[in-house]
């Protein structure tokens, strides 16, 4: 198992510095998101300070940009990284990729497919020189020109993860990606009778090996040196899993764990505007089932120890754990996974 951390800041002149620090510290990887700011330029600031950490977005929102736009900017990253960049996609939801980013957003699980084919052409096509000649349901690429071609680069093999949540965007990574990005609201049960399956069935399909599909998944810890501290991690935990629960589109996940009356509860007081008695709607039951709770000396064999069996590749904690951590827990949390 790898662990990772997330680059929270985006202060560009102050990140690369930031990424620096985490890879002294022994990290495996770093992940940028895409909020409220371009999740490719941090990566860019860390690429010019490291020398070993991958390089991911967790994750860039695909329909946002045409498959050449992703193509271009990946290939250019690449480059720049030595071959360390994990490009992660997701689809988003239909409201902000309609309303956010005018864009369409129809059959998001058909159209991902159909997008991350269509990258890979276009890197083919940038490697090889080959005639553009992609054709697909909803993306074409069939023109090129000197002019617009970046040409080849040492590591062209980019692995591709995507993100979801349900058992249709699993099988869709399945079907054509190299990852899968667990969304933070899930369980090691969920991840054994729902995920993994349906990537298995996605993987079927298109005659691949499940295997070669890595979990990455983003963890809520709560932990803390005294009980004030922890307190603070607690209620930030069950914010974060009262927030997601409000949306209809992690139903399933509840309904597995018998919680979907909660959803249409958290998604009424959403509707009201009552944010603030939202966390305390969130039952101990899924906060044990969705976050991993640990004094900070335990934590990486707690991480380990949950996702025994070798259930995910890569983890990161959700919440951002700064580099200059003084009381060192990052050094014991990389520790305490890597002890195995």
């Amino acid at each position: 198992m790898k662990i990772d951390m997330g680059l929270r800041g985006h202060d560009l002149q102050a990140l690369g510095g930031e990424a620096a620090a985490y890879e002294r510290l022994g990290v495996d990887g770093l992940w940028s998101y895409e909020t409220a700011h371009d999740p490719f330029l941090p990566l860019l600031a860390a690429a010019l300070t490291t020398e070993r950490v991958s390089l991911g977005t967790g994750i860039a929102v695909a329909f946002a940009r045409s498959p050449f736009a992703m193509a271009q900017t990946a290939w250019d990253l690449q480059r720049l990284s030595g071959g360390r960049l994990l490009l992660g996609l997701g689809t988003q939801v239909r409201a902000h990729v309609e309303r956010r980013f005018s864009a369409a957003f129809e059959h998001p699980a058909a159209r991902i497919v159909d997008y991350i084919r269509c990258i890979r052409a276009i890197w083919n096509t940038f490697q090889t020189g080959a005639r553009p000649s992609y054709e697909g349901r909803f993306y074409r690429f069939t023109l090129i020109s000197d002019f617009f071609h970046p040409g080849p680069i040492g590591h062209p093999d980019i692995p591709i993860s995507l993100a979801g949540v349900g058992s249709r965007m699993a099988r869709a990574a399945g079907e054509v990606a190299d990852g899968f990005h667990v969304h933070p609201l899930h369980s090691p049960g969920y991840l054994r009778d729902v995920v993994r399956p349906a990537i298995a069935e996605g993987a079927s399909t298109a005659g691949r090996d499940p295997a070669q599909v890595d979990l990455i998944a983003s963890v809520l810890i709560v932990t803390g040196e005294s009980e004030v501290e922890r307190a603070v991690a607690e209620r930030y935990a069950r914010q974060q899993i009262a927030f997601y629960a409000s949306t209809p589109s992690y139903r399933p996940f509840l309904a597995w764990h018998g919680f979907e009356a909660l959803g249409r509860e958290l998604s009424g007081l959403a509707r009201d505007g009552r944010f603030a008695e939202m966390a305390a709607q969130v039952p101990d039951a899924l906060l044990d089932a969705v976050a991993v709770s640990s004094a900070p000396a335990g934590l990486g064999e707690a991480v380990r120890a949950r996702y025994a069996g070798d259930l995910v590749q890569r983890v990161y904690p959700y919440a951002t754990m700064p580099a200059d951590d003084p009381a060192g827990r990052i050094a014991a949390l990389v520790a305490g996974i890597k002890a195995a």
